[in-house]
């Protein structure tokens, strides 16, 4: 489903080159749940954004379910990246002016799908995690735990077959956490390839296969 060949990132300034990932080959099969773990600064979330298209590679190539993407223009991956990905942040991103349904349906508003077909669909997403009794209420009356359930919702509303989560767990306490990685762990089990960069082993073993970087390089 993701096959990443000798990619390469470099961060150049005038003055200074960075080298923030080398030389990573990567395999992630179809309905894997993989963990990518290091310390802080070590290229983690570089790699989950070149993974997700949010980034390009300085080398190397890319395919995503067979399709090799380095080379695509901002014209090619926007649907790609809209309907084969879904992304989760740290930081929730949610709308604070937004409902929790219509937070969620912000995906879809780059698609076909009518008004009500999205409501539908953001609807089904709330069901999935728990939130079918929030979808009018604000993010600033959510938990942390909520909002995080409420960005998971909107990663999956547009059903994709690929799921990169950034620390889902991070800004929440050990038990909003076992939450959030039970509903990961139940959205793999019905076929969605995860990708979750993590810094908590308890979490990072509850996953299929852990992939550890140091300084930019693979080293497990």
């Amino acid at each position: 489903m993701i096959k990443l060949q000798n990619v390469e990132k470099v961060y150049r300034t005038s003055s200074i080159e960075t080298l923030a990932l080398n030389n990573i080959n990567l395999d992630v099969k179809k309905g894997e749940f993989v963990s990518i773990m290091g310390p802080s600064g070590c290229g983690k979330s570089t790699l989950l954004n070149i993974i997700g298209l949010l980034d390009a590679p300085s080398k190397g190539i890319i395919e995503i379910d067979g399709r090799k993407v380095e080379r695509f223009n901002d014209k090619e991956i926007a649907p790609l990246r809209n309907k084969m990905l879904g992304f989760i942040f740290q930081s929730f991103h949610l709308i604070n002016d937004l409902s929790v349904i219509d937070n969620v349906e912000i995906p879809l508003l780059y698609r076909s799908n009518n008004a009500k077909q999205r409501r539908e669909l953001a609807e089904e997403a709330l069901e999935k995690v728990g939130l079918a009794n929030r979808m009018k209420h604000f993010p600033k009356q959510l938990s942390g735990g909520q909002k995080q359930r409420v960005a998971i919702a909107r990663a999956i509303v547009g059903k994709p077959e690929i799921i990169l989560a950034d620390e889902p767990t991070g800004n929440l306490d050990s038990a909003m956490g076992n939450e959030i990685i039970n509903i990961l762990q139940s959205l793999n089990e019905n076929g969605a390839t995860i990708v979750m960069v993590t810094h908590d082993d308890a979490m990072a073993k509850r996953t299929h296969r852990l992939i550890r970087l140091f300084d930019g390089t693979q080293v497990l």
